[in-house]
């Protein structure tokens, strides 16, 4: 009897600018989904409203532009660490990209992705995967690693602790006022963790620095799968 019972809905919050875009973009949730899988209900509304909504798990952030898209993302990140993110945004901007993952998006489609591909994203992110085109896939990794091999970035067994915990919450985008808060010091005593890091990472800012960080974690996945093919064909 339970076989036969149809996977619960899940809400997806919707957000854009402009009303036609906002009106497009829920409509694609009216096409039914695939047989099997959970029924996805949008919920448009304001960034404030959606924000509120302790139950709302998934965001669909349309962004128009760089310049308002990051900030839009930092607020998102601070208000619901939780949220799970699929952003659409300008393509061309490797950037944009890279903040938008920082920031805990699971799922970058530039503006002209279509309906069919928007939805398959976010059924996608509902999945607990993530997803991107390979075209950005592949412009996001050549940079991680481009950008790694060119930088000095430190090991992290040259961070002390204190450092690493910092390190930690700024990849999560956490202000200094919030670092100081959660680990109990002074704010000024973060700007100074905040300078050693940096200089550490060969980096003059806080993206460069969550950059160089995210990368080396990137290579270190890739060096893992590797050393685990390697081991299943010998």
């Amino acid at each position: 009897m339970h076989a036969n019972r149809k996977p619960e809905a899940i809400r997806i919050g919707v957000v854009a600018d402009e009303p036609i875009r906002l009106a497009g973009l829920t409509s694609i949730f009216d096409q039914p989904g695939q047989e099997g899988r959970a029924r996805l209900v949008p919920v448009p509304g304001t960034m404030r409203e959606l924000l509120a909504k302790p139950a709302l798990k998934y965001l669909v952030v349309d962004l128009q532009s760089s310049l308002t898209g990051l900030k839009t993302l930092e607020t998102i990140r601070k208000a619901r660490p939780d949220m799970r993110m699929i952003v659409i945004g300008p393509s061309n901007n490797e950037e944009l990209v890279m903040n938008s993952i920082i920031a805990g998006a699971r799922a970058y489609l530039d503006l002209t992705a279509s309906p069919e591909i928007v939805r398959d994203a976010v059924e996608i992110v509902t999945q607990g995967s993530i997803w991107a085109p390979r075209r950005l896939l592949s412009k996001l990794i050549d940079q991680l690693l481009n950008h790694e091999v060119s930088s000095a970035a430190v090991p992290t067994s040259e961070l002390t602790i204190r450092e690493r915990q910092v390190m930690e919450l700024i990849l999560k985008a956490r202000s200094n006022r919030e670092i100081a808060r959660q680990l109990g010091i002074e704010e000024r005593t973060v700007r100074a963790h905040l300078a050693r890091l940096m200089r550490k990472a060969g980096v003059d800012n806080r993206i460069k620095l969550s950059m160089s960080e995210l990368g080396r974690s990137v290579l270190r996945e890739a060096a893992f799968r590797g050393a685990a093919a390697t081991d299943r064909i010998n």
